[in-house]
Order: structure tokens, then sequence, then C-alpha cells
């Protein structure tokens, strides 16, 4: 488990960065369209997390392992999960927060581990019991209310595409989990070499399609350029680290239960908030944060061994 929690806590890290490279210049020059500066942003941060994992594989000597994964059925699995967590789920993310807003979309799409969990039940047999679904849902519940709080009214221009955008989402998001596990059960898909599939896959798609499809090539060249790039790279190395950490957990704990500690990121989001910017949390927020910490928490953990560790241990001598 321990996995899956600094994962929460690395992209929480890399969110808060990831938001003070997009608050500067060029990102923040009023005359960029919205759509584009996401777009740029998530494809900058992707392709900095590739070449670190090149540089990562490199240096441990495993790109090869990587390219043999990456021919067997297994490894291409793992690329698919790979194009519907990056760029299809990224896509479908901004078509919903640009026609509902971001509050509604917030509360949508965090739904993804919920998707997840009944994917996984169904490809990969894996089962939480009733306890853990429960502290799940409490958790979501605690993300839906601190997104609403934080994101303010959100306008409504096109309700129907926005939902269709919010639910492309939620099954990219919930399904990049299932696949990835589902590949890693093949002994020559690890989880480093699942996870460089997954970030190459994710990179080259935002350049070659997403990129020219929302009309970012410009905005992401003149980027590269500006302190803002720096910035973008230091929060790479913290989402690369929570990516490694993630697909670890995928293959220790399963697929629902990783994911269940992924959504944690938005508690640890705000302390960072605080730490990084001096970003004072209301005590209603605080309250939420612990609520999601605690309901993922136990949503992963096993719960003989959490709350009978001992009784346990004595039975089984």
């Amino acid at each position: 488990m321990k996995f899956g929690v600094a994962a929460g806590l690395l992209w929480g890290f890399d969110t808060v960065v990831l938001g003070i490279a997009l608050a500067m210049l060029p990102f923040s020059d009023p005359s960029q369209n919205a759509s584009a500066v996401a777009i740029a942003g998530a494809f900058i941060h992707d392709a900095f997390c590739a070449i670190l994992l090149i540089v990562y594989m490199g240096a441990r000597k495993r790109l090869g392992a990587t390219w043999r994964a990456l021919k067997t059925r297994s490894g291409l699995v793992v690329l698919l999960g790979g194009l519907l967590g990056g760029p299809i789920g990224m896509t479908g993310y901004l078509i919903a927060i640009n026609n509902i807003g971001a509050g509604y979309t917030a509360i949508i799409t965090v739904c993804f581990p919920v998707f997840g969990a009944a994917l996984s039940f169904v490809v990969l047999k894996e089962r939480m019991h009733k306890g853990q679904i429960v502290a799940l849902l409490v958790a979501l519940v605690g993300v839906m209310a601190a997104g609403f709080i934080s994101s303010g009214d959100s306008k409504l221009t096109n309700p129907v595409l926005g939902l269709i955008g919010a639910l492309i989402t939620v099954v990219g998001w919930g399904s990049e989990a299932v696949l990835c596990a589902w590949g890693m059960r093949d002994d020559s898909v690890d989880d480093d070499s699942a996870f460089q599939i997954r970030e190459t896959t994710s990179a080259l798609a935002y350049g070659l399609i997403v990129v020219p499809l929302f009309g970012a090539w410009n905005l992401s060249a003149h980027a590269i350029t500006h302190v803002s790039a720096a910035v973008i790279l230091g929060a790479a190395f913290a989402g690369t680290a929570s990516y490694l950490c993630y697909y670890k957990a995928i293959s220790v704990i399963g697929a629902s239960k990783s994911m269940a500690l992924n959504i944690s990121y938005s508690a640890w989001a705000v302390l960072f908030a605080f730490i990084l910017q001096g970003t004072v949390p209301s005590i209603i927020t605080i309250l939420l944060c612990l609520v999601i910490l605690g309901g993922t928490t136990l949503a992963a953990s096993d719960w003989n061994e959490l709350f009978h560790g001992n009784k346990k241990q004595i039975a089984t001598k």
C-alpha cells in the first residue's frame, strides 16, 4: 500500500507545481486559449516525463526490456491503456470543462475509480468488500465536495457534449489501471516497462494528434524558451516518480485499490499549496482532506490486518 500512498502524495505535489507553471508566462497571457494552455502544459509535462524515463531506464539498462515488452500482446494492451488514460482522457476532460465548467467536470470525473473497480471485477476478478466500497464512496464524496467548493460557479454551454466529454474521461482514466494491470500479469511486462510504454505512447499521441488538434503547437514551442518550462520539468520529476509508484502499486495490490489511493492527491495538493504558495485552506477543506485520506486508506487496506493485526498473527501461529 505504501506505493499507492506515495503515488497520491507525489501527484499532489506535481499538481501544485504544474499549476504554478501554468500561472507563468506564456501560459498566463490573456490572449491564450484556455484549452490550448492545458494541452500545451500536459504535452510538455508528459514529454519531459518520457525523457526522464528514457534516462532512468537507460541507466538501469532496461530499455531493451521495454522494447521486448512492447512487442507482446500484453505490451500492446498497456499501450492502449496509455492512450485511454493520457490523451483520450485529457481531451474528454477539456471538452467537459469547456461545456459544463470545472465544478461539474470535477464532480463527474472523480468517479473514475468506481468505473475502474467495476471493470476490475469483470476483467481481473478483483474484489473489494463492502466496507472498502463504502470507504471509497465516502472519499469520493469528499473529493467532490472539495472540488465544488474550490471551483465556484460553473457555466453550462452545451450540457450534452460536456457530459459526453466527462464520461470519456471516466472511462479513459478508469480503464488505464485495469488494462495495465492485465498487461502486467505477463512476466515479460514489469511495472517499469509498462509505465515507459504508457508514458511514451501518451507523449507521442499528444504531440502528433492532440496538440495539433487544439492548435497548441506554437504555444508549446514558445513555452520551452521560458522559465515556466523549467518549473514543468520540476513537476515532471515528481510526476514520473508518482507514476512509477502508481504502476508498482497496481502490480502489488491491484488496480482497484491503487485507484482508490491515487485520488488522495486532491488532499495532498491542499497541503502542498499551503507549503509552496501560502494558500491557507478553510476548516471545511481541512476536514474534507481528512475524510479523503481516511476513506482512501480504508478502501485500500486489509481490514483484518489494520484492525486485528495482532489477533490474526496469533491465530496463524
